[in-house]
């Protein structure tokens, strides 16, 4: 019995001192100091950018701290990439990297899934709506109202509301700004697509709710091309449903299929 309890003692004080010892000859001395310990403790390959690192976990770890920002920040922070575009200019601000950017999964694999609710902490919040949609005299407010009143039911999960969406987004916004910037009305984080949405009636003539002319509706090309192909010469450019149908605006009227811009 005793000299079981000798045992445990040494192998306690071994562990001890192996859980001090270890991460501080790492830090002062770097991974190549201890390549079984290396081996042992890595719980993966690191991703193809990073396979240069494979031998020094010191770069990004911090004994007793884990992955520290400032780790990732050193290398990434002038990225041109990321701050060169919109989707991605927000890196510039957000000091955490461990949530949307998980190594030692795979060499094949990309360290990168998306976690909106990181941005949230990070403080990209959505500014409060000046004129809520969904109130008919606002642009998109009727075919907002229904969405939700229709076909949501309910509005996106309460932290889908929080984020500032057009920050990211704003540059490939499908819907030309026609409904506003609260984005999470009708999207959720987990998709962007709508389920069970339906299209207004083909009798409704309030297509500029949703939809603008294209440019070349505004010039000349309007008088002298479209409305002689569709034979609707006395159509102004916002009677959309006197030459469209609703499953494309190629398919004219009378017409069928027809792409002219």
């Amino acid at each position: 019995m005793k000299l079981s309890t000798a045992l445990y003692l040494v192998l306690g004080i071994a562990g001890l001192s192996a859980a001090v010892l270890v991460p501080w000859v790492i830090y002062s001395s770097g991974t190549p100091v201890l390549p079984v310990w290396r081996a042992i403790a890595s719980p993966g390959p690191l991703s193809a950018a990073h396979a240069f690192l494979n031998t020094e976990c010191e770069s990004c770890h911090t004994p007793n701290q884990g992955i520290a920002a400032a780790s990732c920040i050193k290398c990434h922070a002038s990225e041109p990439l990321l701050l060169g575009k919109q989707s991605t200019v927000f890196h510039a601000s957000v000091q955490e990297c461990r949530g949307c950017h998980i190594e030692h999964q795979s060499a094949a694999v990309r360290p990168i899934r998306m976690d909106h609710s990181v941005l949230i902490a990070a403080g990209l919040r959505a500014a409060p709506a000046v004129a809520p949609l969904g109130r008919p005299d606002t642009p998109g407010g009727g075919i907002t109202r229904h969405f939700r009143d229709r076909v949501m039911g309910n509005l996106s999960p309460a932290h889908d509301q929080m984020l500032d969406c057009m920050a990211c987004h704003g540059f490939r916004d499908k819907h030309a700004g026609l409904f506003g910037q609260q984005c999470a009305d009708c999207h959720m984080t987990t998709t962007w697509k709508i389920e069970g949405y339906l299209h207004p009636s083909p009798k409704s003539r309030e297509c500029l709710q949703c939809h603008q002319a294209p440019p070349s509706h505004f010039m000349m090309h309007f008088a002298m091309m479209d409305q002689g192909i569709t034979g609707e010469h006395n159509a102004s450019v916002e009677q959309c449903f006197s030459c469209h149908q609703t499953d494309s605006f190629n398919n004219i009227k009378g017409v069928g299929w027809f792409k002219i811009h």
